[in-house]
């Protein structure tokens, strides 16, 4: 059997978010092919390291076709499918458990590691609680945590593409029109390095001054679910349980008390450093480096040495 990985693509290129869930699914030890619904993502889809074929239905862009439909499809490619994996994200979410309903088969929701071909690792309760799950069916859906696995190369592999019979969309329910909050500098998926701020920042134009200095850091800017309920930062920017899930090399809170939630999306990060006036604050706990102080002298000392780098350059 195979397995069969949903790839998340971006205008013709595959996302790193993809290469990550094809690093998950080389650990079942099955062969792997990835189903793009773009036509144009197929030869960058053909590069990637590790995968033996390329599904293509061409449909369009997966995050503008109904759930259902992407649903259909999976369970058109079960007969050679015992695995078949998605990025833990909204069309993932939404598409995965339709399949395994229509097929009667299992679903398994935010996986972390690869036990063995049926053995899976998730977090329950915000990441306090961690299961191992085992499946029972002959088929098994999941949708899998990017941040917690390495990604493979984006080069380097000579897939077999191969076109599939389109699938007829379903037509109870439609995309009307999109709104997608806007973007600037670093990718918050896959930066190397957060800079992300609190309630502490106590104002949207500070939330600003903290992103500024994250663009001359090179780094992403994050928030936590606080500084986006009171209009800080928008929701793409919210990091946690219910924002994005994030495990880059270096992350920076900025006034982030680390409530469970917000901890659950990020405490995989390799190296955590946390500024807060309060030294109970729970963020400490998983710091590996804590300045208990004010969050906006910390700030001014950052932006001074930067500003101060980049004039003697």
């Amino acid at each position: 059997m195979r397995t069969l990985v949903l790839a998340d693509t971006d205008v013709g290129s595959i996302s790193d978010v993809t290469l990550r869930v094809i690093g998950a699914a080389l650990q079942l030890g099955q062969p792997v092919d990835m189903l793009v619904f773009d036509a144009s993502s197929a030869p960058a889809a053909a590069r990637v390291n590790g995968v033996e074929r390329v599904l293509v239905a061409s449909a369009g862009a997966v995050d503008t076709l109904a759930p259902e439909t992407i649903a259909a499809q999976l369970l058109a490619l079960t007969g050679d499918h015992s695995m078949l994996l998605a990025a833990h994200r909204a069309s993932g979410r939404a598409a995965l458990p339709r399949a395994a309903a229509l097929s009667g088969a299992a679903f398994i929701a935010d996986v972390v590691a690869v036990r063995e071909r049926t053995q899976f690792v998730r977090g329950l309760y915000a990441g306090s609680v961690i299961a191992t799950v085992t499946s029972a069916t002959a088929r098994t859906y999941a949708s899998v945590r990017p941040s917690s696995f390495a990604p493979v190369a984006a080069h380097g592999g000579a897939a077999q593409v191969v076109a599939l019979a389109p699938i007829a969309p379903f037509a109870a329910t439609r995309l009307v029109v999109r709104h997608a909050a806007a973007q600037s500098g670093q990718d918050l998926g896959s930066a190397r390095v957060v800079v992300a701020g609190g309630r502490g920042l106590a104002s949207q134009e500070n939330m600003g001054r903290l992103g500024r200095l994250a663009d001359k850091l090179g780094a992403a800017l994050g928030a936590s679910r606080a500084a986006v309920d009171a209009g800080y930062a928008p929701n793409a920017a919210q990091v946690g349980q219910t924002g994005r899930s994030v495990a880059p090399d270096v992350y920076v809170a900025f006034g982030i008390s680390g409530a469970i939630q917000h901890l659950a999306g990020m405490k995989d990060s390799k190296f955590i450093v946390a500024v807060n006036k309060d030294p109970d604050a729970p963020i400490f706990s998983v710091a590996d480096v804590g300045l208990v102080g004010d969050l906006f002298d910390v700030v001014g000392a950052l932006e001074s040495r930067v500003q101060g780098t980049q004039t003697s350059v």
